[in-house]
């Protein structure tokens, strides 16, 4: 063989061009993920949030004539269950444990006090009002608070997620939440509370008036 001969490069087989080719990319791509997380160099597989929501529209408003005197924090652990009949919950069935945190208001409605329900004497100094009960408003859910802590679901529950316009959806557990919340706010005395501090406020205001003496009573 000659010189020459022996000079001329070997050509490499086409598979290990491929081979190559691909060890090159995974080391562009290492490269960029460690270039990524050093300080000032934008993330290289980084995402992007756009918000294309549309403007809100207003669509009523309402006068409100109520004074919320209360309001009630409350935290509920949620365990709701559902088995099939004649399956394992291996197979279909779902468990989810979900904490809920919302508050209550307890309000006093003035809109409906009328004019049978305020007297005040000749020299303005005794006023008497009736106002009626404080009531309950719909509790509120606090999405920043409230959050599943596990959800066990069987085979056939995980195959129909797959085709669920919402798998996560908790909507169940939330309304078991919001009606736990709701019961226990009927037996907190947040509506007795209320009903203080509305006596308080009015009380306050109106010898800011020059009233000496302020009855205020709640009745149907």
């Amino acid at each position: 063989m000659t010189t020459d001969a022996r000079r001329l490069p070997r050509r490499m087989p086409g598979w290990a061009k491929v081979v190559t080719a691909f060890v090159l990319v995974l080391v562009v791509l290492f490269a960029g993920i460690r270039l990524a997380v050093l300080p000032g160099i934008k993330d290289l597989f980084g995402t992007e949030t756009h918000d294309r929501s549309g403007p809100a529209l207003l669509k009523s408003i309402q006068d409100m004539s109520r004074y919320d005197a209360a309001s009630g924090n409350f935290q509920v652990v949620v365990d709701l269950e559902k088995d099939a009949k004649f399956l394992p919950d291996a197979i279909r069935g779902t468990r989810t444990l979900y904490v809920g945190a919302g508050t209550v208001d307890a309000y006093v409605d003035l809109g409906a006090v009328g004019d049978r329900d305020v007297s005040v004497n000749g020299d303005r100094t005794t006023a008497t009002l009736r106002l009626p009960h404080a009531r309950l408003g719909r509790p509120a859910l606090d999405p920043d608070r409230s959050y599943a802590v596990s959800k066990q679901r069987g085979l056939l529950d995980r195959l129909g997620d797959l085709f669920s316009d919402n798998p996560n959806g908790e909507q169940a557990v939330q309304k078991l939440a919001v009606r736990h919340i709701g019961d226990a706010a009927k037996d907190s005395g947040l509506t007795g509370r209320a009903e203080s501090n509305t006596t308080e406020m009015l009380q306050g205001l109106l010898r800011s008036l020059g009233f000496k003496e302020v009855h205020v009573s709640y009745g149907a």
